[in-house]
């Protein structure tokens, strides 16, 4: 079988497949009642950004928005950062998750390395929220107070984040894998009224006790008035902070919270505050509103995913990723959505597939990473698991390259929508997507998103197309962040998006739009590889490398050192028993040479113990460039933000050797 290049097209959505879609149900809506008719995705994406007002107006009443004021206009001033949506409408996010409530039908599914797989109904999942959000206000949390969580990706996460938005207070969440340091460097900025936190957590077989952690936390934290506390390793211990509730009775219906009144806040009014991965300073807080969360995601789930009550999506994350948020947010849509907490490969490799399986899963969505670690064990789920309810599948959080795409149709469902999304916390939603309309190309994503003016700029700010340039958003969405955390007057969000453009969105992607109209995502800008003035993307070089036998890991970066000289370095983990030896090294250089280009073999190929990661499952490559050319590491990278807090240690050391000697004509 020859390799699979970019953009060969892999599947085609079959007429009934189309006709079925929520898609269709809204083009239908949208002639009926607006009088506009669309025959085709580009002519309906292009309405949907030449007319943003008409376009977000109609997914308000396609969705059922309702208010108890009615908004005065659809979007104020269009400026960014500032733009202003559904002025005067007021509206809940939790409200919203139950506006499809489906009685004894399951909400969520979930099972964790503590708990087999069981299920929440609508009905105990409203009870829960509802009893937790009256426990909270009898409490004295308060509209725009701030309740924050240490907890796992299971349903007591969901409630609570459901229970604290219910009332107007303001969600923050870290996942216990966190440290203390990165627990306080994010909480502490939020002076939070009430925590939430669990006792500890099981990952890979093995047992974390959290509760001197929690106690250390809780220490930090002088502003909190009160503790909640959920035994989940340890059940029927003493309690393990002095003067705790008890999640598990505040979130229990005694009729309490019968009669229960979610409120309802501006369309703007604060959902949650959700952290940057920290890598350098403290983590910057994004702080996103009500009503531009739940109708971006609706109209993602709706209109681009194709979620309808009937689904169950699962999508392994945990409580620190915005793809947790995202999968929660599916609830809008009446869908039932499945958590999972522990290691994605214990006790074996395929467990999340056989959790996509038991829980009948018809979306499964997973990080590039954790697939191509499946292609590594030459894993072919369809062999062992009956996938028959399985529809659609997405990857996030890395450019998904083509074998990727080509390894679901090989290895899980031949008829399968294999999508892949790029977007961010930043905006709790995506830039680019899926279409039920479209064809699948390999590494392709399908679509630019509607009502998302999403293009690529060159050095000169001029729109190109089949050219790689940076990601840019021409025209405001109604989930970009209101602010940073503490930055009123939004300079450091200015600083941050607004440059150098100040009008414009700059996403920090090298991004690439095809006359199709679909895009790819090459790495970041900020890590761009520079050869003789042509930029490469570091996921053309993820993607060679890491598909080589005997490596299980890499990273890219280029260092332009002082006196002007300029090296592309590719840093290699290797598997057991492989022996980095000259033939090895000009094997590994004519594939890369072979497989993307002469110009993109590297100047050097060294060989490393592990890749430094954020606590995100991020590769660390500015900070790796930042250390090799002398920046304390300190200053760098944060340590309380990595993952592998070890892994930068190797180049520390590559970095002082190079102090010592500029002779880079020997291999490191």
């Amino acid at each position: 079988m020859s390799p699979v290049r970019e953009g060969d097209v892999l599947w085609t959505p079959s007429d009934r497949f189309k006709a079925e879609s929520v898609l269709t149900t809204y083009l239908h809506w949208l002639e009926g009642n607006r009088g506009h008719r669309f025959t085709d995705y580009p002519s309906l994406y292009d309405w949907s950004v030449r007319d943003l007002s008409g376009f977000w107006a109609s997914i308000w009443d396609f969705v059922g928005f309702k208010s108890p004021t009615p908004y005065s206009s659809v979007l104020g001033p269009q400026a960014m950062p500032g733009a202003t949506w559904f002025s005067g409408a007021r509206i809940n996010y939790a409200e919203q998750l139950f506006r499809r409530s489906r009685g004894s039908e399951p909400a969520i599914r979930y099972c964790s390395e503590l708990r087999p797989l069981d299920t929440l109904t609508w009905n105990q999942l409203y009870a829960q929220v509802t009893a937790l959000a009256t426990s909270l206000r009898n409490l004295g949390i308060r509209p725009g107070d701030r309740v924050v969580g240490y907890l796992p990706s299971a349903p007591e996460a969901v409630v609570a984040l459901a229970a604290t938005t219910a009332i107007g207070a303001i969600w923050a969440c870290c996942p216990p894998e966190f440290g203390v340091r990165a627990v306080l460097d994010r909480f502490q900025q939020l002076e939070p009224k009430a925590i939430i936190a669990v006792d500890g957590y099981r990952y890979a077989g093995k047992d974390y006790d959290r509760r001197a952690d929690v106690r250390t936390i809780a220490d930090g934290l002088p502003t909190l008035e009160h503790r909640i506390t959920w035994s989940y390793q340890f059940p029927g211990q003493p309690p393990f902070l002095a003067g705790a509730h008890d999640l598990d009775r505040l979130r229990k219906d005694d009729g309490g919270s019968s009669g229960f009144r979610f409120e309802a806040v501006p369309f703007d009014h604060p959902l949650w505050v959700l952290f940057t991965s920290g890598t350098t300073g403290l983590p910057k807080g994004i702080v996103h509103g009500h009503g531009g969360v739940a109708i971006e995601n609706l109209k993602t789930q709706l209109l681009h995913n194709d979620v309808r009550p009937t689904d169950t999506v699962f999508f392994y994350t945990t409580t620190g990723w915005i793809v947790f948020n995202g999968l929660i947010a599916n609830l809008l849509s009446g869908a039932t959505v499945v958590l999972y907490d522990g290691h994605p490969a214990y006790p074996g490799i395929d467990v999340l597939w056989k959790l996509a399986q038991d829980a009948k899963a018809t979306g499964f969505g997973a990080s590039p990473s954790f697939v191509g670690a499946l292609v590594k064990a030459g894993v072919v789920p369809r062999e062992r698991f009956d996938l028959s309810a399985l529809r659609n599948t997405v990857c996030t959080g890395a450019p998904m390259t083509p074998d990727i795409f080509e390894w679901f149709y090989r290895n899980v469902k031949a008829d399968l929508w294999v999508t892949s999304t790029s977007g961010g916390t930043e905006v709790a939603t995506g830039f680019v997507g899926a279409s039920p309309y479209l064809p699948v190309r390999a590494g392709e994503m399908q679509c630019r998103c509607l009502g998302v003016d999403a293009q690529a700029w060159d050095d000169a700010g001029k729109p190109v197309i089949d050219q790689v340039g940076e990601l840019v958003i021409a025209q405001p969405m109604p989930s970009m962040p209101l602010r940073f955390w503490n930055d009123p007057d939004k300079i450091r969000y200015r600083e941050a998006y607004f440059e150098p453009w100040p009008a414009v969105w700059r996403h920090g992607d090298l991004f690439k739009l095809t006359p199709s109209g679909g895009s790819y995502i090459y790495g970041r800008s900020d890590s761009t590889l520079n050869r003789h003035g042509v930029r490469l993307g570091t996921s053309d070089y993820y993607r060679v490398v890491e598909s080589t036998p005997g490596l299980r890991d890499s990273l890219v970066v280029n260092v332009d050192w002082p006196g002007g000289q300029s090296e592309i370095i590719v840093f290699v983990v290797l598997g057991e028993g492989v022996v980095f030896n000259q033939e090895f090294e000009d094997q590994l250089r004519e594939k890369i040479r072979v497989d993307c280009s002469p110009r993109h073999v590297p100047d050097r190929i060294v060989p490393v113990p592990a890749v430094p990661y954020t606590l995100t499952g991020k590769k660390m490559e500015v900070p790796v460039k930042r250390i090799l050319l002398g920046m304390p590491p300190d200053r760098a990278a944060s340590r309380d933000s990595m993952a592998n807090p070890g892994g930068l240690d190797p180049f520390v050391r590559l970095g002082a050797d190079l102090a010592v000697s500029r002779d880079r004509s020997k291999r490191i």
